[in-house]
């Protein structure tokens, strides 16, 4: 036979639980010492002695010791009603015990699950919140970046106009020959899967990838375009494979007058 009913039979036992035949197998079990049950037993009622250290007392209402006194005349001889109080004031009080541990595990439950929640929304808050930050500090340094391009004189503003399947769209390009640029652009659709906007610097009708790039929903994008040692004659941008190509492969989208 498993000796698993045993087991749960011996936390049972401890509560005085088990009646009947099941008490009297246990017992009969228990009377062969074994070692396991004991174990169990000794941990439980340990277990309990404990709990009734530290939890408050808890009197039944008066009008449950009424009807049980009731009913202890009026079912059972005078001799027995003090040991059938006493077992039904113990049964009475492992209950509530047994509802006030349930009760407050219930409780904890209910609490921790309301806190991880709230604890998973304000992680999620958080993050967005500090990938708006990191956006907001790249802005920030990019028109710083600008700004300090604008203050020397020799720092060209060229403009880049829509061509072949976008003739809507706008661009400019701040740009310092040793010191490199940015390039500014609006109103570009986004490229389709696959595909990216590649900038390219053209000089003496030979043309250099500067860069690859993808425009927001509005249409916009910002790129920091590096130096390429020495003058460029033309600034174009094109829609290639993602990733980009070493030379220009598909259509125009927007481009420079030659300077």
């Amino acid at each position: 036979m498993s000796h698993d009913p045993f087991d749960t039979q011996a936390a049972a036992y401890a509560l005085g639980a088990l009646d009947g035949e099941e008490l009297a197998q246990f017992e009969a079990h228990l009377g062969q010492s074994c070692a396991r049950c004991e174990a169990t037993l000794r941990d439980s009622r340990q277990a309990l002695a404990a709990l009734a250290r530290e939890t408050p007392a808890a009197a039944p209402p008066p009008q449950v010791k009424e009807a049980l006194l009731g009913r202890m005349a009026a079912t059972g001889p005078a001799p027995r009603r003090r040991d059938d109080l006493r077992a039904a004031w113990l049964r009475w009080t492992i209950a509530t015990v047994a509802a006030m541990i349930v009760g407050g595990f219930l409780a904890g439950m209910y609490v921790a699950a309301r806190y991880e929640a709230r604890l998973g929304k304000l992680a999620r808050e958080t993050s967005a919140l500090r990938g708006e930050e990191a956006g907001l500090r790249e802005r920030v340094a990019l028109y710083q970046g600008v700004v300090e391009l604008l203050r020397d004189p020799v720092t060209r503003v060229i403009a880049l106009r829509g061509a072949g399947p976008s003739p809507e769209a706008r661009g400019r390009v701040i740009w310092h020959e040793t010191a490199g640029g940015h390039v500014f652009v609006a109103k570009l659709p986004p490229a389709s899967p696959g595909k990216t906007y590649e900038l390219w610097t053209i000089t003496r009708g030979k043309p250099s990838p500067a860069g690859v790039f993808q425009v927001d929903g509005s249409g916009q994008a910002s790129q920091k375009v590096a130096p390429v040692g020495g003058r460029v004659d033309v600034f174009a941008v094109t829609l290639e494979p993602a990733g980009g190509v070493p030379a220009p492969t598909g259509p125009i989208v927007l481009a420079s007058s030659k300077e």
